[in-house]
């Protein structure tokens, strides 16, 4: 694997609060063009890891590189403009627009007119194609006049999707995009992220493991801060040590995904 195939790169990232250390040490490397999973029991630092990458915190020590550049010290706002957009811990949509409005906004967002929401009807129709063709492409376009507090669950998870990639993203880091969901629209997000991952790279933190074995490339797993496997599902859900770690119910949940 070359430089070149690395989009996102961490080396002995770790943070510390006030003596406990939530990540340590974690050496991360995300191939570009892939789904790359992170998992952990509960407490494993998954998501102060993404909170590192989106610089919503700032590490005690270490380094993340991205497309090779340093960018441990930007601030969110620059990453984004990098091309890093974070989805779902902090829902992207405004609840009584319309689902095509809250698109509108996204794609505003990718020029000069950045939420000026005083521009005319007419300079935001103009923005309605391209809306519109993402909405297509999450499965909404049938909903695009319905206000978005209306949606189901599922769907509103789906907008989601159709605002980040209204960024435009070089990588899409996706936070429990499956949480709190019944089976349905777990299979219908799942067979989403798969689909919008073909030109582009996807990290993500992911409880459920039926998900993780579907679609992910890598698996990274934490505990207690530290990397303690990496690979394919196939190899980590037999590691051991990824066993232990998840103890007893969640160990019989990652064989049973297996199976």
């Amino acid at each position: 694997m070359s430089a070149r195939d690395v989009i996102i790169e961490t080396q002995s990232l770790t943070k510390e609060f006030k003596g406990f250390v939530a990540v340590n040490d974690v050496n991360l490397k995300v191939v570009r063009g892939t789904i790359h999973a992170l998992i952990g029991p509960n407490g494993a630092g998954k998501t102060t890891c993404f909170n590192l990458l989106t610089k919503f915190l700032i590490p005690t020590r270490g380094k993340i590189l991205f497309n090779g550049q340093d960018i441990t010290f930007e601030k969110p706002a620059q990453i984004a403009r990098r091309g890093i957009i974070r989805s779902f811990q902090i829902s992207a949509t405004f609840p009584h627009l319309t689902v095509l409005e809250n698109v509108r906004i996204a794609l505003l967002s990718k020029t000069d007119k950045t939420f000026r929401f005083w521009e005319s009807e007419r300079s935001l129709e103009a923005l309605n194609g391209r809306a519109l063709e993402l909405l297509d492409t999450v499965g909404l376009r049938e909903f695009a006049d319905y206000v978005t507090v209306e949606l189901p669950y599922g769907r509103k998870r789906a907008l989601e999707i159709a605002t980040t990639l209204a960024m435009d993203p070089e990588l899409m880091l996706l936070d429990e995009p499956t949480q709190g969901m019944g089976h349905e629209d777990v299979e219908r997000v799942t067979q989403l992220i798969k689909k919008v991952a073909a030109n582009r790279t996807i990290l993500m933190v992911e409880h459920n493991m039926n998900v993780v074995e579907t679609i992910a490339d890598t698996i990274t797993v934490l505990s207690r801060g530290q990397v303690i496997a990496e690979g394919p599902y196939a190899t980590v859900s037999k590691n051991p040590q990824v066993l232990e770690a998840y103890m007893g119910s969640a160990e019989v949940e990652l064989q049973g995904a297996h199976g």
